[in-house]
């Protein structure tokens, strides 16, 4: 997909241009893979607003740079950014931006002891507001993830579950994601019954899961470099408590109130109090511990990110999670989690198994 990375670059050096800087140093691998496609584990890209690219790799990767980015040069050698800065002062480049916020001290010093003269302003994470509006290439990739994801939880959800360890019951629906095309999960999946479910980011045990519990799985798929991200909320074995009932009614229209805000040009604190309001006014104000949501792409948390001290507005074609949660110590919790692009009018939702409140056996 040689154009659609050329693209991303003729964007990047926009951005340059409005600064009046002629070139930038590109460190932060997936910022480098989003630019060119190179999926190494190793690499650093300096692009040019005359219209160069130049992709630095060592030599475990020279193969599958030449065959991933033909449309850039590539070079091999383990001095990545003392290899680029070299090739920027050979082009008589007088201020070069850096990715500040992920070079080490050490690095830095680096660049800059080796060419006196260089200017090394901050990119200021330009690359990353570039990455906030996904093409249609990504936006089909996330589908795809979610689709992945939604198919492997409804088949585990036709399996028992009741006696099962929550690592076992992961472990299976990682195996469904992989069957169905991911190319590893999105992160480490989150299966939590009974009291582990009030914690908000527990990690599976040996804990069987026992008739009544509350049982939460947040869970994804990653495609393509592209993450999925969805949680549902069940009760294992019989009907539910009526304290069950409460709790999930009110993060369910939490999780409607947050989804409905969702729209370009909303203010992110705003999208976030929707939901909390709710949970709020219903006296579960402080078991909501965590923020609404965040975006989802090459990263599976990343800007934007909504939190009652969020600053900002959304964009369109920004995939974003929605996922209110009541958590209560020593009982359990709920979560409900979508993964949707946020559009003009309603927003489309990714993670489409049901909302109803389910029992399971």
């Amino acid at each position: 997909m040689p154009d659609i990375h050329a693209a991303r670059r003729d964007r990047l050096r926009g951005v340059l241009a409005g600064r009046d800087i002629p070139a930038a140093l590109i460190s932060r691998l997936l910022n480098v893979r989003y630019l060119t496609g190179f999926t190494g584990s190793n690499a650093a890209l300096l692009v040019t607003t005359d219209g160069g690219a130049v992709l630095a790799t060592d030599g475990r990767y020279g193969d599958q740079a030449a065959a991933q980015c033909p449309d850039v040069e590539c070079v091999v050698d383990r001095q990545l950014l003392l290899t680029l800065t070299g090739r920027a002062a050979e082009q008589h480049i007088g201020r070069l931006a850096l990715e500040t916020h992920v070079l080490t001290v050490d690095a830095l010093e680096s660049v800059r002891s080796g060419h006196g003269t260089l200017e090394t302003p901050s990119l200021r994470r330009a690359v990353e507001s570039l990455r906030l509006v996904k093409d249609d290439t990504e936006l089909d990739h996330i589908r795809e993830a979610c689709a992945i994801s939604c198919q492997a939880l409804e088949e585990l959800l036709t399996t028992p579950l009741l006696g099962r360890t929550e690592r076992e019951i992961a472990r299976d629906l990682e195996a469904r994601m992989f069957a169905h095309g991911a190319e590893s999960t999105a992160f480490d999946t989150i299966v939590a019954g009974g009291e582990h479910s009030a914690i908000p980011h527990h990690q599976p045990t040996h804990r069987p899961v026992d008739r009544g519990d509350f049982l939460k799985i947040d869970f994804g798929a990653k495609y393509a470099g592209y993450h999925a991200d969805c949680t549902r909320t069940f009760v294992v074995g019989a009907e539910p408590a009526e304290w069950q009932r409460e709790v999930y009614a009110v993060v369910r229209t939490a999780q409607r109130a947050g989804r409905h805000a969702l729209a370009p040009g909303a203010e992110l604190v705003a999208v976030d109090a929707a939901a909390r309001d709710v949970i709020t006014e219903a006296g579960f104000g402080e078991r909501f511990t965590h923020g609404l949501g965040h975006g989802v792409g090459l990263e599976i948390h990343e800007d934007p990110f909504f939190a009652k001290t969020a600053e900002g507005k959304l964009g369109g074609r920004t995939p974003v999670t929605v996922e209110p949660g009541i958590y209560l110590t020593g009982r359990g919790g709920v979560r409900i989690e979508d993964t949707l692009i946020v559009r003009d009018g309603k927003a489309e939702l990714l993670t489409t198994t049901t909302k109803d409140l389910l029992v399971v056996d």
